[in-house]
């Protein structure tokens, strides 16, 4: 870089292979070593960057080695001269040699660049040959699966994970005695399922926690699967009997309504969960065996309990009652011609539904056959989902009423719910599908904010807002008289994971908010305690799910550890504590409720103390 200067003419190289001279108007040491220069071509001028290397092989002749200075040529001058005879027989004298100009080497920066390329190029294709070969080996152990990449990705993660799944309560120990139980129950793929090699996207780690694999793609359309994690009371998976899932869900209720109380097992699902096989029995055909169903298991239950030297003495006796609730309507399903009823509220504020039917029954065998002829006029049609699907709620009821006086001494309700669907899924369907659709969709709604107002002791249940709660007032009214039991039934197929999800957030929502504190317990923020009309959390969500990656209570664990997101069994301590956390959280409530109104009054230029 020494033997360059500023406007000193070089020869450069062009990219088109033409030589010519250029000045030099930039200099760069250091780590770059770029040489800029320019050159007049017509009536323009252009410019052009040459590393340091191909300046010095364009120009050799200004790196040669530098020639004798001054001083060493006067000190070879005081050396006398020799005569040219001598310089001859010396062999020094030889005739002058003109010096070699090395070629400039012809590989410049393009060609370089070139070269580059071509070598990333190769490297890029062996790749993806290695990368074909072994798509190709993967996907021949599937053969026929148009979804074999979400297949062999589940099967990885399944790999990953301990299955424990609920076996019988001797395995397990005694049941939770929680006010609300949520179980999940997840149905085997069906017949035209698995000749579709529909995927099964549900696993089933533990005895109460499931993971629902559901696919997505990346902005580059690459596949991954986002691992959504759930915790409950129970999971039951493809392989529980109805006999198993009755043994976990409703058999514990049937020794608290004997002790004076009001128990409610529902099933809720999508069309074509499983709901009305947990709740009434195997269909043989197009007739369903009521013998397997959860129906005939309670009754029997009842029965065995009425005769047992415990509440023998309590003289008891039993009555059934059937009605379904379609739409705004609801109708008795015991009676000849199915009439319609009234729903009213008498001087008491007591619900009665007008004219249904309470028929005494003896015996389990009598409660069969209530069974049977209900279900043979339940209203039911075909959906997308499901080719026999209940359109309407059915709700079995099991009164125990005082042999003396006739008074109520327990309810035990046994509801067959109605499939949830999406308005997406009957926008092909009449407008009588689609208004079925609706008015299920909106009783739902109404069921789930009762059962959270339940959860939390709320004063008011807002039980008014459909037929369904309103005729079960009085299995949300009472405080500890009241224990529910809510069975949420999944469908297991790729094609269904967003009903599935739906679902499962449905069933998370209700136990997540069954809590002594108004205040969701995911909430890990400081301000969490200033009411929601003050403050709303970044972290709140009004729908919160459980997160791809990692368990919903994975947070709280780290920080209390009690138990998880939505687990209710807690303990004296843990209720002391909840206690005198509601009054720091209602001082806390006051005092931002103080400071927001001293703000709004100064806004409007007012002066409060």
């Amino acid at each position: 870089m020494d033997q360059l200067s500023i406007n000193q003419k070089v020869f450069i190289r062009r990219s088109d292979g033409r030589v010519h001279l250029a000045g030099i108007i930039k200099l760069e040491g250091g780590s770059s070593n770029l040489v800029t220069v320019e050159w007049l071509e017509g009536h323009t001028v252009r410019g052009k960057e040459l590393p340091l290397e191909l300046v010095v092989l364009m120009n050799p002749q200004i790196f040669e080695a530098p020639r004798c200075s001054g001083a060493l040529a006067n000190q070879t001058a005081s050396i006398p001269p020799r005569s040219r005879k001598q310089r001859l027989m010396a062999g020094s004298f030889l005739p002058r040699v003109p010096p070699t100009i090395v070629p400039p080497n012809r590989q410049d920066g393009v060609v370089i660049q070139v070269e580059r390329l071509r070598r990333q190029r190769e490297q890029r294709r062996e790749l993806q040959s290695r990368a074909r070969q072994v798509r190709e080996k993967v996907k021949s152990q599937d053969p026929g699966n148009p979804d074999w990449e979400i297949a062999r990705m589940i099967r990885l993660q399944r790999l990953q994970m301990d299955s424990q799944p609920v076996k019988s309560r001797s395995s397990e120990g005694p049941p939770k005695e929680h006010q609300i139980v949520v179980c999940v129950r997840k149905r085997p793929l069906r017949r035209k399922e698995l000749e579709a090699r529909e995927l099964d996207v549900v696993s089933i780690p533990s005895k109460d926690m499931l993971v629902v694999h559901e696919p997505r793609k990346h902005v580059n359309l690459v596949k991954f699967l986002d691992n959504h994690s759930f915790r409950f009371d129970y999971v039951f998976d493809e392989d529980c009997s109805n006999a198993t899932v009755y043994e976990f869900t409703a058999r514990p209720l049937i020794r608290h309504v004997f002790e004076g109380g009001m128990a409610t097992c529902f099933a809720y699902g999508q069309t074509g969960s499983g709901k009305t096989h947990t709740m009434g029995g195997q269909f043989v055909g197009r007739q369903q065996s009521s013998l397997g169903g959860i129906y005939a298991m309670a009754t029997k239950d009842v029965f065995d309990n009425l005769a047992s030297p415990a509440y023998a003495s309590l003289k008891l006796s039993v009555s059934c009652s059937f009605f379904e609730i379609y739409g705004s309507r609801v109708y008795d399903l015991l009676r000849p011609g199915k009439p319609q009823l009234r729903v009213l509220e008498d001087g008491n504020q007591q619900v009665q539904v007008v004219g249904l039917t309470e028929n005494p029954v003896k015996k389990t065998a009598d409660v069969l056959a209530l069974l049977e002829l209900g279900n043979s006029v339940r209203t039911s049609g075909q959906t997308s989902a499901n080719s026999k699907s209940s359109r309407s709620h059915a709700v079995f009821q099991i009164a125990l009423r005082s042999s003396t006086n006739e008074r109520l001494h327990g309810k035990f309700s046994l509801i067959d719910l109605a499939g949830n669907e999406r308005g997406a899924d009957n926008s092909s369907a009449d407008r009588l599908t689609r208004l079925e659709g609706s008015e299920i969709n909106k009783s739902l709604l109404v069921l789930k904010e009762c059962i959270r107002a339940l959860g939390r002791q709320s004063a008011h249940l807002p039980f008014r807002g459909s037929k369904l709660t309103q005729v079960l007032r009085d299995s949300f009214i009472g405080g500890k008289k009241v224990k529910t039991c809510m069975i949420a039934m999944i469908s297991p197929g790729l094609h269904s994971v967003e009903h599935t999800l739906n679902t499962l957030r449905y069933a998370d929502r209700v136990k997540e908010l069954t809590v002594d504190c108004v205040t969701p317990k995911r909430l890990i923020n400081p301000l969490a305690s200033v009411p929601n009309i003050f403050f709303k959390s970044q972290n709140q969500s009004d729908y919160p799910y459980a997160s791809s990656n990692s368990l919903p209570s994975e947070a709280i664990q780290s920080q209390d550890g009690s138990n998880t997101t939505n687990d209710l069994n807690r303990s004296q301590e843990e209720q002391t504590h909840n206690s005198g956390r509601h009054l720091t959280q209602k001082k806390n409530a006051q005092e931002a409720s103080q400071m927001l109104a001293k703000s709004l009054a100064r806004f409007r230029g007012r002066n409060i103390p």
